[in-house]
């Protein structure tokens, strides 16, 4: 019980709740201690009927303090946040850890230390409100969403370029060996449903303008149709081939419908966010700027800029013992998510901002290596976003060139 008495106000009762798949964790107390006895209630409806249960033999202001791990803190928060409107307090898993370190058991994780580490930030005040992160939760999930509907049209991609080379020996060659096939593109996929359609022997330039999505100029047409008639013939099993690769086709048009309708989504929730700010950089589009803000908001997690770097495990890794300091590798600690958004923005920015164009510049001149250089970019880049959070002002890049200039950077 000792970890329960640092209180603000001995009179409000605390509920702290440590969310799981199945059963969430569940304390209840006020300044004096445990008022029942700590249990695990099912992630349901009886769950919620047996915690109201509870709350109601306890009169005066009650707290909700339930830690945010990934989407598990979900269900109840929501449902919580409708039954007692303005209680509900968010703790990130980092804000438990640590209080579980200042509470004498950071090395020790258990249900009932994290509700002891929920109730300790609870009573000093600390934590979320759930209506901020209601819109941050929807982005992100669209944005996570998103990212895997990518990953699976690259694999997609590549599946495609094997089967028309199975089809077309050579016909798909990569960059560098003469003119590419890209796939998402109309005359990609002309050439893909022509080879569908005729089992991989050459089309006629007319059918294959005939078969584009889109704009497929004749000379182009005309380009594939010759390099089509010199391949080597395909092979035996060409027709099972063919039809494999139709059907493989089609849910790759499907992927991309789905990719185009939840890029519409994430560009109406960015809109209703802090993020939406982050558009107004250079080369940093709707995808890009929702990829970090959903990471990155509520900013007041963050005190300054420097957390957020180092969130996002850019930051080098650093080890100090005595007179003994050691500067490592980038830490790699947080979401590789938050990691890539950041990255991708820095790669965005060195190629249309001015500024960090010659910043980049000057960086390789001193013989760093593009990767490198880009990670130093996305520091500069990660100062200039927690600012546009803070103040919501959009990007001047007059304003940004004379205080980059007017500090020596």
């Amino acid at each position: 019980m000792g970890m329960l008495e640092v209180a603000l106000d001995p009179a409000t009762v605390v509920v702290a709740v440590d969310p799981g798949k199945v059963m969430n964790r569940v304390w209840v107390s006020n300044g004096a201690g445990l008022l029942e006895e700590p249990v695990s209630l099912p992630v349901a409806r009886s769950g919620i009927a047996a915690l109201e249960k509870m709350l109601a033999a306890h009169a005066g202001a009650q707290v909700i303090a339930i830690e945010a791990t990934g989407s598990l803190h979900r269900a109840w928060a929501t449902e919580l946040e409708r039954l007692h409107p303005g209680s509900l307090r968010l703790f990130a898993p980092s804000e438990t850890k640590a209080a579980r370190q200042q509470l004498g058991s950071g090395r020790f994780k258990t249900d009932d230390r994290d509700c002891a580490a929920l109730t300790y930030l609870a009573r000093q005040g600390a934590g979320r409100r759930q209506t901020e992160e209601a819109v941050v939760e929807e982005l992100r999930a669209a944005v996570r969403h998103r990212r895997g509907l990518v990953a699976d049209r690259k694999k997609a991609q590549q599946r495609l370029h094997d089967q028309l080379n199975s089809l077309c020996p050579g016909l798909s060659a990569p960059a560098g060996h003469g003119r590419s096939l890209p796939i998402e593109t109309p005359t990609g996929q002309a050439v893909l449903a022509c080879a569908a359609a005729f089992a991989g022997r050459a089309p006629s330039t007319r059918s294959l303008i005939a078969r584009s999505p889109g704009k497929l100029t004749k000379a182009t047409a005309e380009y594939w149709t010759s390099r089509w008639r010199d391949c080597l013939p395909p092979p035996s099993d060409a027709t099972a081939r063919a039809e494999r690769l139709g059907r493989d086709v089609a849910r790759y048009r499907s992927l991309l419908l789905d990719v185009a309708s939840v890029e519409g989504e994430i560009e109406v929730l960015l809109a209703r966010t802090d993020g939406q700010v982050l558009t107004s950089l250079p080369g940093v589009a709707a995808n890009r700027a929702a990829a970090f803000a959903a990471h990155s908001l509520p900013i007041a997690r963050f005190p300054d800029a420097e957390h957020l770097y180092s969130a996002t495990g850019l930051a080098p890794a650093m080890y100090e013992s005595a007179t003994l300091r050691k500067r490592g590798r980038i830490s790699r600690q947080g979401l590789a998510e938050h990691r890539d958004a950041l990255m991708g923005i820095a790669w965005g920015l060195s190629l249309h901002s001015t500024s960090f164009a010659e910043r980049d510049a000057e960086l390789r001149a001193r013989g760093m290596t593009p990767i490198q250089a880009r990670v130093a970019l996305a520091r500069n880049a990660c100062r200039l976003i927690y600012r546009m959070l803070v103040t919501q002002q959009p990007f001047n890049e007059a304003a940004y060139r004379r205080g980059r200039l007017s500090r020596g950077r």
